[in-house]
């Protein structure tokens, strides 16, 4: 059996695109009003890619801007892990197309579909492959073109929803650094209440997601952290899937975790999907709110159903 190593993100990366679709543009175009949509989601604005744009277009100045921000080269990366539901083909793989980009040559490829959840399941894969010493440096990517699977005559949905992505660096850390814990799960039964049918649009039974996000999205965090043996009272930071605000200041509230240590920025994206929980870390960083020793939370849901939290103690970078 390999040796299981320590492993953690070494540097992240964000990107999305200029365009903006406020909620004042919404209202011209569905039933629907800045104030209903800002009560009830929490949601602003959301950004639109152009329609040429792909999942890997967004991708590349993300994943760059996360080698840039850990100091590896892109031919010093040994596996590349696309999360999209939006890809840029069925085959070849969204992460073969970001290789090319980025002129990561030696890099393995392969995308994971797990909707919003993508980015969660993702991590775990790129973190086994190093655990297990098969690799050394991984970039795992979230990506999204959400808009073009959008019915926008559907006010329930096209009001949620924005492009972009991020992405991260794996490498070995030091000892008790890293991703201490992980859990995931899926429910194929609820798979009806959101979905995304081949060649149409996102379907999505709001009442239904809310209450199944917020108690599986709890019960994920009381889990890994159980794990991880860390206290809640110790967590730093909790990095949200950025869905809804009133899930996540139910999760919140239920967890007894401060609004001062829950991050939030779908007021400015909307819901990016597998690009939601990568996006909010990179800003996080960038905004000084994760240093040496933290521990950080991440936590999201998505269709299938899917879930997954990882909790990480941040830095040990050797």
């Amino acid at each position: 059996m390999k040796r299981i190593r320590s492993v953690g993100i070494v540097g992240t990366g964000s990107y999305v695109p200029p365009n903006i679709l406020t909620n004042s543009d919404l209202e011209k175009m569905v039933d629907t009003s800045d104030t209903w949509i800002v009560e009830r989601t929490g949601i602003r604005e959301r950004r639109i890619s152009s329609p040429e744009t792909t999942a890997s277009c967004l991708g590349l100045p993300a994943s760059l801007a996360a080698l840039q921000s850990a100091g590896v080269s892109p031919e010093d990366v040994d596996l590349i892990i696309v999360a999209t539901s939006t890809p840029d083909m069925t085959f070849p793989s969204t992460a073969c197309f970001i290789q090319d980009k980025i002129g990561a040559s030696r890099a393995a490829c392969f995308d994971i579909s797990a909707a919003c959840t993508g980015f969660s399941y993702a991590l775990e894969t790129g973190q086994q492959f190093i655990a297990t010493s098969t690799y050394k440096t991984a970039l795992i990517v979230g990506t999204e073109v959400i808009s073009k699977v959008i019915d926008w005559t559907d006010r329930n949905t096209c009001i949620l929803f924005g492009d972009g992505a991020g992405a991260a660096v794996l490498q070995p850390v030091a000892d008790n650094y890293g991703i201490l814990a992980t859990s995931l799960g899926a429910d194929g039964r609820l798979a009806s209440i959101l979905d995304l049918p081949v060649a149409g649009c996102i379907r999505m039974s709001g009442r239904e997601v809310f209450k199944v996000a917020v108690n599986t999205m709890i019960e994920a965090v009381e889990k890994v952290l159980d794990r991880a043996k860390i206290s809640q009272k110790d967590v730093s930071l909790l990095i949200p899937h950025q869905a809804n605000i009133r899930i996540i200041e139910a999760m919140g509230k239920r967890l007894n975790i401060s609004t001062d240590r829950v991050f939030v920025n779908l007021q400015k994206y909307g819901n990016v999907s597998a690009g939601s929980t990568i996006i909010a870390l990179d800003e996080a960083v960038k905004q000084g709110r994760v240093g040496d020793g933290d521990i950080i939370v991440i936590v999201a849901f998505g269709g299938g159903l899917t879930w997954g939290a990882t909790v990480m103690r941040w830095g040990g970078n050797l």
